[in-house]
């Protein structure tokens, strides 16, 4: 037989967390402004320019970029996440049974013709325009 036991927490219980939370707080307030203070702080024109990648900046960051660039970005991300949908499918495959098997079909029937109207659109085709 299970003995069923009320407990009545206090606000005093959460103390111990508390503590931690500002202990860990203050731990990296603390390193921030300790490694500001004792670091180097050596400016230089070489040192305050903007690094990326190895390769040199040249002109204004804020040229326009095409389209086509995020178009094919928000197409990955949204199928690459489609795609994360199945895997927890196949892990159950046996155990949902034909029911699960049909919700699926039905879920690649749709992106596929997803699939197929971006296609149809040309929206991954780099040249020329898209309609």
């Amino acid at each position: 037989m299970l003995l069923a036991v009320t407990t009545n927490y206090q606000p005093v219980d959460f103390l111990p967390i508390v503590v931690q939370f500002g202990l860990a707080i203050a731990f990296v307030a603390f390193a921030m402004i300790v490694s500001h203070l004792v670091g180097p702080n050596r400016k230089s024109k070489v040192k305050n320019e903007a690094f990326e990648c190895g390769i040199e900046s040249v002109g204004n960051a804020r040229t326009p970029i095409s389209i086509k660039y995020f178009l094919t970005a928000i197409l990955f991300v949204l199928f690459d996440v489609e795609v994360i949908f199945m895997y927890p499918w196949a892990v159950n495959f046996r155990s949902l049974g034909w029911d699960g098997f049909v919700q699926m079909i039905v879920f690649l029937t749709l992106l596929m013709a997803g699939f197929a109207y971006v296609i149809k659109k040309g929206i991954l085709k780099w040249t020329g325009t898209h309609a």
